[in-house]
């Protein structure tokens, strides 16, 4: 049999969002998500906030999506993320910032464990962002180093001193006061910490004692989660 030929840089994104329905999301809170047209629609009922998570956890990993902000809400693409069980209240994580107003620091990042905002865009890059039109929107999380570009633009790059989570859901949030419309589409998603942990192995190989000893610690690790 031949062997299989392992997937070169750039052939490892995914499809997060399928253009049909919500397979793979979940909704949290009681604002709508609906796909409309082949493009996901997050749109305000309430005044609490809402949120579509992914059903699956990612750790490092490289996010690509185009958003509009059809409304005047803010919005945000929350990582390492987890809320209350039958509640939208977030437990942990921190959002890269979605809102079109100027001046309101697209692209920044801002930590749900009380810190507020951890880092904005340079000033002369807060009007990168487009109200009513689509923006191209390209996020980075590997351990505690947050990257982000809009439109083509590199808008941050962080690395955190004080991390408190490091692993969890993704989520597309809907900000409380019942303003928020927000669509979505093109969401591809490359998840780094599987490709990190091979090249990782690969390279313990040759020194058959350090490679069984991290397989161990990779099971252990995998076990106790």
């Amino acid at each position: 049999m031949g062997q299989t030929r392992a997937q070169l840089p750039g052939e490892d994104w995914i499809q997060l969002f399928n253009g049909v329905d919500l397979s793979g999301w979940t909704k949290i809170g009681k604002e709508s998500w609906t796909v409309e047209n082949g493009l996901l629609h997050g749109k305000g009922l309430t005044q609490d906030y809402g949120y579509l998570q992914t059903e699956k956890d990612y750790k490092d990993f490289q996010l690509s999506l185009r958003f509009k902000c059809v409304g005047d809400g803010n919005s945000g693409v929350f990582f390492h993320s987890a809320f209350k069980p039958g509640t939208a209240d977030v437990t942990q994580g921190m959002q890269f910032e979605i809102d079109c107003k100027m001046m309101h620091h697209t692209a920044g990042v801002y930590a749900e464990d009380g810190r507020g905002w951890v880092v904005w865009p340079a000033p002369e890059n807060e009007g990168v962002v487009r109200m009513g039109e689509w923006n191209d929107y390209l996020v980075e999380v590997i351990g505690n180093r947050y990257r982000s570009r809009l439109n083509g633009v590199p808008m941050v790059d962080f690395t955190d001193p004080k991390p408190t989570s490091f692993d969890g859901k993704i989520a597309l949030q809907l900000h409380a006061g019942g303003q928020g419309n927000m669509e979505f589409k093109d969401l591809w998603i490359r998840d780094l910490s599987h490709r990190y942990r091979s090249l990782y192995l690969n390279a313990l190989r040759p020194c058959s004692a350090l490679y069984n000893l991290a397989i161990l610690h990779l099971l252990v690790t995998k076990t106790d989660s």
